[in-house]
């Protein structure tokens, strides 16, 4: 492709699954909300069947005026039955990662950086003038260049650590090739830029889709979100224009909370910005994740409830024993199951009562996974809290082991990317626009907490050693805090081998040909330890 040929990037945006008739089933939900008769259904709401047309648009008419009324009181729950499948090409991972994934009401599958190698060229171009253009696409590519040859030298300290883990596979090194570039290009994509192209499924309720169109143009991107956001609601309307009676308009950009502050106090400078980073670096102590807040007497409260649900006294049933009961995998052999049947079971729900709240600190790039745990949500930062003037970024452990020129070409392409940012603002770029440019490496500090419940099912996920290192490290630390000051609920946050070695399920690992190599199941958790 010629130098400089991209043009802005635009989305593609295709609704491939939806109900039937979207509004008139809300409002039959409605509608049987109070109905002496049983279920009312769309054909009702409609009129379909009647033979006097003035008859049939005065339902109509009903239909659309019962709709706002219930819209505009907030009995938004009908609307959520409604559910809308997207599918979405040509958004960034910056796009995906502040607004489509920054809440807890959606389901979504997307292509996966750890395991798909990104293409050139293959980055979110946002509106740019000419100067600042060119100097965006050259940074852009500098990126992407980078990955490759960051990817190209950690593959001998990947092969090694590979073969180390397995040693039976070694007299066969071609055959493992693939798995071992995978590995070392999940560790080379920190230094892409957070407008590197994504692809995927996204699934909604019709509720949360009105929510989109009111908050689309908040921090960090709604240049690119209300355009996607825009094509999301044609498509629902071209399919059912009927629900143009209870969309309203975005909310601007110079009204919401966050820009009004930046506006009102100033933007924090430089200065500011390394204070706050001293800061949170400070108390977080060395730690990935660190434990700051959590419900006095978790165990306590744990073990009361779980004998609520029983009807028993303590002395027939201590605290050690009730906790057991519900967290340890020999006991509730629910948790051997491959759903995560903890909100339904009865003596499970007492897990939501502990709770804990971490202070973290990952890479975009990690905390992009992280928020997919929906059950444990976060306070995440707005775009002026991580531009930083500076290189703020999290250096990988396998980055780190392999030293020397690795290190050196990771330093000098973060390096590149923030003299890049600077330039591309300089020529006129706004900061949104330059933030694309961030690495996936970049630092996000926020504050997340979580029940019992949702931590547990994280935790068994992300201590397994085929999860991301950065997300699974952020794990280790917070199990290990637990088990330091709630010992009888510490010793079950187990990854799921643990889990399944105890439930009696076989096999242990469950992750089949993923195998990580390592016979987890048979560690401390102070012994976890790893670098691919």
């Amino acid at each position: 492709m010629p130098a400089l040929a991209l043009r802005p990037t635009e989305p593609e945006v295709r609704l491939v699954n939806v109900f039937a008739r979207p509004l008139d089933n809300a409002i039959a939900a409605a509608r049987t909300c109070y109905s002496a008769r049983g279920i009312v259904t769309p054909e009702e709401v409609t009129g379909e069947g009647l033979a006097d047309p003035a008859a049939r648009a005065e339902r109509l008419r009903r239909r659309d005026v019962l709709a706002r009324d219930i819209y505009q009181a907030g009995h938004h729950t009908t609307f959520q039955h409604v559910h809308l499948q997207y599918a979405l090409t040509n958004v960034s991972r910056q796009f995906i990662w502040s607004f489509l994934h920054a809440h807890p009401f959606y389901n979504s599958e997307q292509v996966s950086q750890r395991y798909v190698e990104v293409k050139p060229d293959s980055f979110y171009v946002p509106p740019l003038p000419a100067p600042a253009r060119e100097r965006y696409l050259e940074v852009a590519r500098r990126q992407v260049a980078d990955y490759r040859r960051l990817a190209d030298r950690l593959l001998p300290l990947v092969a090694a650590e590979f073969f180390r883990i397995f040693p039976a596979r070694a007299g066969r090194p071609a055959r493992w090739e693939s798995a071992i570039e995978k590995r070392a290009l999940e560790v080379a994509r920190y230094v892409l830029p957070v407008a590197t192209l994504s692809r995927l499924y996204h699934t909604i309720s019709a509720v949360t889709l009105l929510r989109y169109q009111r908050l689309a143009r908040q921090y960090d991107a709604p240049y690119e979100q209300q355009r996607v956001v825009a094509r999301m609601v044609e498509e629902l309307l071209r399919v059912d224009p009927a629900y143009a009676a209870v969309l309203e308009e975005p909310i601007p950009l110079e009204e919401t909370i966050e820009h009004r502050f930046y506006t009102e106090h100033h933007r924090p400078g430089s200065a500011d910005h390394r204070a706050y980073i001293a800061e949170f670096d400070g108390e977080l102590g060395g730690f990935t994740s660190r434990l700051i807040a959590r419900k006095p007497d978790n165990e306590a409260l744990l073990a009361r409830s779980v004998r609520e649900v029983l009807g028993l006294p303590r002395a027939q049933l201590d605290d050690a024993a009730a906790i057991a009961l519900v967290l340890d995998p020999a006991e509730n052999r629910y948790l051997g199951e491959p759903l995560n049947l903890t909100t339904i079971s009865k003596l499970a729900r007492c897990l939501v009562h502990p709770a804990y709240t971490f202070m973290k600190k990952l890479s975009h790039a990690a905390d992009s996974q992280d928020q997919r745990h929906r059950a444990t949500p976060a306070s995440r930062p707005c775009l002026p809290a991580y531009l930083g003037a500076e290189p703020d970024a999290i250096v990988p452990v396998l980055v780190r082991a392999a030293g020397g020129e690795v290190e050196q070409l990771y330093a000098a392409s973060l390096a590149a990317a923030w003299e890049g940012i600077a330039d591309v603002r300089a020529l006129g770029a706004s900061d949104e626009f330059a933030a694309y440019l961030l690495p996936n490496a970049v630092a996000i500090r926020f504050t997340e907490s979580a029940d019992l419940s949702g931590l547990r099912h994280k935790l068994e996920m992300r201590l397994c050693y085929d999860a991301q290192e950065e997300i699974w490290q952020a794990s280790v630390d917070e199990a290990r805090q637990i088990a330091a000051v709630e010992p009888e609920i510490g010793r079950h946050l187990l990854p799921p081998c643990n889990v399944r070695l105890a439930a009696a399920v076989h096999p242990i690992c469950p992750e089949g040909k993923r195998f990580c190599g390592v016979r987890v199941w048979d560690l401390d958790l102070a012994e976890y330890a790893r670098l691919i």
